[in-house]
């Protein structure tokens, strides 16, 4: 007898969730998918809807869906593309995942990180290069530049006066050319390496980044103690995370054929 309960009530407990708790022009919407549609929803959000609200979400939601469908919009070259990007990420969370979760930072690791990485106050000078500049332009700028270069290793004015005089960069000029702390990641890549091996008071140019020619001093850096310890514990995930990427499409592109045409990329402009 008991057998018969429970194989009663195994197969009402599959009737129900093999039930549709909607149907929507096409689509059928059971109670199973319903349930999980709603839980996931519960586990990210402060104040869920409820049953009732959902339905009508997901009612509108394939109505939606079902509009766009009929207008051929999976089709739309947009559209294709941020489909594409779906794939993207979710070919990257399917396969990355589980590892980039299993990420730990000790302190331990901060510290080793932080020595090649550290926080550095710089001032800069900056000779403004606009990006449509012609090859004349960008070495006329160059030379000027190089002659504003010239007077501040020369001259005995504090480099915040020579700022002032020379710097294309508004927002700092009328302090100094001071940038504040930075990290590696708010940093332009050419600067911070330049800035990391510099001694505190050094001056040292010309650098060149997409935004014209800097002269930059380095004012401090900061001790460990002193640093942030949140955006070192960043920008080392980003590291390790980047690691994971790099080896996973270095291993893949192997796989692939893959031509790339050199000539074709030096005619795009910077």
């Amino acid at each position: 007898m008991r057998l018969v309960c429970l194989a009663l009530m195994l197969s009402f407990a599959f009737t129900v969730q093999a039930q549709n708790i909607a149907t929507v022009g096409t689509t059928k919407i059971t109670v199973e998918e319903f349930n999980r549609r709603l839980n996931e929803v519960k586990k990210q959000a402060s104040n869920p809807p409820t049953p009732e609200q959902f339905l009508e979400d997901l009612i509108r939601y394939e109505i939606g869906v079902q509009e766009a469908e009929k207008m051929k919009l999976q089709n739309d070259p947009v559209v294709r593309e941020r489909y594409r990007q779906v794939l993207y990420n979710s070919l990257l969370e399917k396969k990355l995942g589980a590892q980039v979760e299993a990420i730990k930072i000790t302190e331990t690791d901060l510290k080793n990180y932080y020595k090649n990485n550290p926080e550095l106050r710089i001032a800069h000078i900056l000779i403004d290069l606009k990006a449509n500049a012609t090859p004349e332009q960008r070495e006329s700028t160059r030379k000027r530049a190089q002659e504003i270069l010239s007077e501040v290793k020369a001259s005995k004015r504090p480099f915040e006066d020579l700022v002032k005089l020379y710097s294309d960069d508004i927002p700092t000029r009328e302090s100094g050319g001071d940038i504040g702390y930075q990290s590696r990641l708010s940093l332009l890549p050419s600067v911070y390496e330049a800035a990391v091996n510099m001694k505190v008071g050094e001056v040292k140019g010309l650098l060149e980044t997409r935004f014209g020619f800097h002269i930059i001093k380095l004012l401090d850096r900061h001790s460990y103690d002193m640093a942030d310890k949140r955006q070192i514990r960043a920008s080392l995930f980003d590291d390790r995370r980047a690691k994971l990427f790099n080896d996973y499409f270095d291993r893949t592109r192997k796989t692939y054929k893959i031509e790339v045409n050199r000539e074709a990329l030096k005619s795009v402009k910077n």
